[in-house]
């Protein structure tokens, strides 16, 4: 890896213990602003200040969210899109490039891939022209890979999943976010067939921040590299203390019951 590359995924990675926290807020495209990513200066102050490694988001959304102070964050910013209105919304376009995310200032950038959909080639095919420019940079790609479709009859399905993850390898990418398969067997499954980092998505708002903080406790014990979740971080009634039980589950191995001490209870 050269130096550049290297030097921006230590901004999103911990380079002492190769895991993250990433925290997305690029749904207002998808669905609109929603609670949490009304104010972006407050979202991103609250999960710096919780210590993410990382905040992902639209290149326009940058000038909101960026702070005159505070605790530093690594910067991803998303290059494709598609809106919940679309007649297809799981068909998701390029709208940006690594160049717009240089000129923002980050540290790397994320594209959405959903194998499956009808428009997989040209999805596909964005990601490896995403990734070949990105390695010319020294940016790091992050590749958001999920099986939907109508052919897809479970997406968590371990197979599923880890065919997403290998293609997400297999075409460059040097982090890989896909959804949780359910056990910590079949996502030790899915980790051991990529030699890059793989983080887990948080999908819907879950029942209890316990049943969250154990999913990322179970990835993380099955050899993943950490999470990258927006809705069940930014959502939460304190998201500062949310991260910092994730930390302590993601950095430091802290078990569920060391993070709900911290958290609270619900």
């Amino acid at each position: 890896m050269e130096i550049g590359k290297k030097i921006r995924m230590e901004r999103i990675i911990n380079r002492l213990t190769g895991r993250t926290i990433i925290v997305p807020m690029d749904h207002g495209v998808s669905v609109g602003p929603i609670d949490g990513l009304v104010d972006m200066r407050e979202a991103v102050s609250n999960v710096a200040e919780g210590g993410a490694d990382a905040v992902l988001m639209h290149k326009g959304l940058v000038r909101c969210g960026h702070r005159a102070g505070g605790r530093d964050v690594g910067l991803i910013v998303h290059l494709s899109s598609s809106t919940a209105l679309a007649p297809s919304p799981n068909a998701k376009i390029l709208t940006a490039s690594v160049e717009d995310a240089i000129k923002h200032g980050a540290d790397g950038v994320s594209v959405h891939v959903n194998l499956g959909d009808e428009t997989e080639s040209q999805m596909l095919s964005d990601l490896g022209k995403v990734s070949a420019i990105a390695n010319e940079w020294g940016i790091p790609l992050l590749a958001m890979m999920y099986a939907r479709g109508q052919h897809i009859h479970n997406p968590f399905d371990a197979k599923n999943v880890a065919h997403c993850a290998r293609v997400a390898v297999e075409l460059g990418a040097d982090l890989v976010k896909v959804s949780y398969p359910g056990d910590i067997d079949s996502f030790s499954r899915v980790v051991d067939a990529c030699c890059v980092p793989v983080v887990i998505a948080g999908g819907e708002k879950m029942n209890s921040t316990r049943e969250f903080i154990t999913m990322v406790h179970d990835s993380v014990r099955a050899g993943g590299a950490g999470l990258s979740v927006g809705r069940n971080v930014f959502q939460h009634k304190n998201s500062a203390m949310l991260v910092k039980a994730l930390r302590g589950v993601v950095h430091e191995d802290w078990d569920v019951e060391q993070a709900m001490e911290l958290v609270g209870n619900d």
